[in-house]
């Protein structure tokens, strides 16, 4: 006989775990089915490893700029401790503690790989080859998350290369290391795999890296890859990698015949929805593409309403803060609360944790312009803040805002420089309030922090 739940979780990521435990904090019972770790990609293998790997670099690279500080400095980081207190951000890869929290939440924790057998059903196969079957009364929610993308090069697969896993989770540092990819993957392990000590080389196939951002964002990365020590290489492409042994050198070619060695190989190159192996074909859906949802995260194509995805499986937002925003929403719609997801499109956060920050919200200018927003940018030089000369010397950034001129909004919103990552939610407040810049120019910035950068800001607008 199966087992019955209320809801079904297929996958314990960030999203997975909150649409759970919102659903069974209002009294649905719930199952949360996961075959890795409990807290997913972004607990073990991806932000919070990452971050902790970048962010010696960036407290160095702060003092460095900090008269009476910058004078004790004496040589580079101690890469054993970083990767000591990486460990230690993991949990040493062990998830009893979010097994724990799961369980205090309510949630029915099954260990196993789930995969849809037909409407509301679901077969969970634990490692040792038993099957749990259950059956949903309402929903079945898929948090499955994404997977990296491998581009089609020669020879690339067959050497094994470094994914986010590896790229976050290497025991030991690199004497040289390739990475491929100019997005926030590849910029930031670049920087913090170069502050530890490996010779570091970025190949890029376009123009820029970061080009879903502002070009200043491209151009102030691009110039402190550069400063750490990181060789940056534009429109430029790998067409073949060969790999000397299971754990030999590197040759990768590039355009023009150029060729790169490395002791580590790092693709960085985008990413897909994980769903190939979910069973979606038993209820008419594509297995391996992303599940389409409407607002209130329901899979549209499946009839009786009862399968959602949140997260990197529906492929709205890639993002884990947007994963959780949906799955907190989806919870609200399991218990029959009216939701409606909206800022995936209109004010999604984000922050790039390389040196400086990176922090943006809403549209560019470019995209505010071809979606045809009436549109008026301004932009101020974080480093004529008097916030900014107190934080440390020569420490600069940028600061733009993107306006809607006929409702007089902030649609867009991005700044480069130091600690902008903490900066960013005041501008996220602005966009997804849709506050009148008359009325912004009543909230005061104190002084002298970096935020008075939104009074020069509204000055340089004309109020």
């Amino acid at each position: 006989m199966a087992e019955t739940f209320d809801v079904v979780v297929i996958g314990a990521g960030p999203a997975g775990e909150n649409a759970g435990a919102r659903a069974a904090a209002g009294g649905l019972k719930v199952a949360l089915v996961e075959h890795e770790l409990l807290g997913g990609e972004c607990s073990y293998w991806a932000c919070m490893p990452s971050k902790a790997l970048l962010h010696p670099g960036e407290t160095l690279w702060l003092a460095k700029h900090t008269p009476g500080v910058r004078e004790l400095i004496q040589g580079p980081l101690k890469a054993d401790a970083v990767l000591k207190h990486r460990d230690q951000m993991v949990s040493g890869y062990d998830d009893r503690s979010q097994v724990k929290w799961a369980e205090g939440a309510k949630l029915t924790v099954v260990r196993g790989k789930g995969r849809l057998t037909g409407p509301r059903k679901v077969a969970v196969t634990g490692k040792d080859g038993k099957v749990r079957e259950m059956e949903a009364k309402q929903a079945v929610v898929i948090a499955t998350g994404s997977t990296p993308r491998l581009p089609d090069i020669a020879g690339l697969k067959d050497s094994r290369p470094w994914d986010n896993r590896e790229g976050t989770g290497a025991k030991a540092v690199p004497g040289r290391l390739v990475v491929l990819g100019g997005g926030v993957e590849a910029v930031e392990l670049a920087q913090a795999w170069r502050e530890l000590g490996s010779e570091v080389t970025l190949v890029q196939r376009g123009p820029r890296v970061l080009k879903r951002f502002e070009p200043f964002v491209s151009e102030q990365v691009a110039e402190a890859l550069r400063d750490s020590g990181v060789r940056v290489l534009l429109e430029t492409q790998a067409t073949k990698v060969q790999r000397s042994g299971a754990q030999g050198e590197y040759t990768i070619t590039l355009t023009g015949g150029d060729t790169l060695r490395a002791d580590a190989l790092l693709v960085a190159m985008g990413r897909t929805a994980r769903t190939d192996d979910l069973g979606l074909d038993t209820v008419g859906l594509k297995p391996g593409a992303t599940i389409e949802v409407d607002d209130q995260l329901r899979a549209t194509g499946v009839d009786g309403g009862w399968l959602y995805a949140c997260g990197d499986a529906n492929g709205r937002n890639m993002l884990t803060h947007m994963g959780k925003y949906q799955a907190r929403l989806l919870g609200d719609v399991l218990l029959g609360k009216p939701a409606k997801a909206w800022a995936d499109a209109k004010a999604t956060p984000q922050v790039i944790f390389t040196h400086p920050q990176v922090g943006s919200v809403g549209l560019t200018e470019d995209q505010a312009r071809k979606a045809g927003v009436p549109v008026k940018t301004v932009q101020y030089e974080l480093g004529d803040v008097a916030g900014a000369s107190v934080m440390g010397k020569d420490l600069k950034g940028t600061a733009k805002l993107v306006v809607d001129e006929q409702r007089r909004v902030i649609v867009g919103a991005t700044f480069t420089g130091p600690g902008v990552g903490e900066m960013i939610h005041a501008a996220t407040i602005a966009v997804a309030g849709e506050v009148p810049l008359d009325t912004l120019w009543h909230a005061v910035p104190s002084y002298p922090t970096v935020s008075e950068v939104w009074l020069r800001l509204l000055e340089a607008y004309g109020l």
